[in-house]
């Protein structure tokens, strides 16, 4: 009886736990830059992403070889001149909802949320601090940010021929759909 009573509270526990995680594969991440030479852009339609609506967990990763620019070239200097996405094929993102507790996931509305953690650019990691929002619709969740970061601070060196021409921050913009983990 013991044991019987031991499975189905672990299977409750187990069942609970699911519920409360969310996942994406084709979250979207958009950057863009504003130089006085040229302003780039560039969408990645394939984030990974997941969030423990318990915990505040929040992960990303990101492969840079995804993101699409308008000019065929941009991506091609983006990838092996910038970012060397050969050496360093991902981005990643690990952190936390600071304020979780303050999300109702069972209650349609849009929640400010304030995120941090550690951020994961061609091998360097920073420490990162944000604020968006989480749209809850029925068992979605819609993510959403909006931040900024500086090439600098991820050892992504501008070539001296276009220096002083690119920007040196970028704008990143998240927006991810965030689906119950089903089994």
């Amino acid at each position: 009886m013991k044991l019987i009573t031991l499975t189905t509270v672990l299977f409750l526990f187990a069942f609970q736990a699911e519920a409360q995680r969310y996942i994406t594969k084709t979250g979207r991440i958009t950057f863009f830059s504003d130089g006085p030479l040229e302003k780039i852009e560039a969408v990645n339609n394939g984030v990974n992403s997941a969030l423990d609506s318990q915990s505040g967990m929040f992960v990303f990763k990101v492969l840079m070889k995804s993101f699409v620019f308008e000019k065929a070239l941009m991506q091609e200097h983006f990838n092996e001149n910038y970012v060397e996405s050969d050496k360093y094929p991902l981005a990643t993102f690990k952190g936390k909802v600071k304020n979780i507790k303050d999300i109702d996931f069972t209650k349609p509305g849009i929640y400010d949320a304030e995120v941090e953690g550690d951020l994961t650019i061609h091998g360097k990691t920073n420490h990162v601090a944000t604020t968006g929002t989480f749209t809850i619709e029925g068992s979605d969740v819609l993510g959403k940010s909006l931040f900024t970061i500086k090439l600098a601070d991820y050892n992504i060196k501008i070539p001296s021929i276009v220096e002083g021409k690119i920007a040196e921050e970028i704008l990143i913009t998240t927006t991810i759909d965030l689906k119950p983990l089903k089994k």
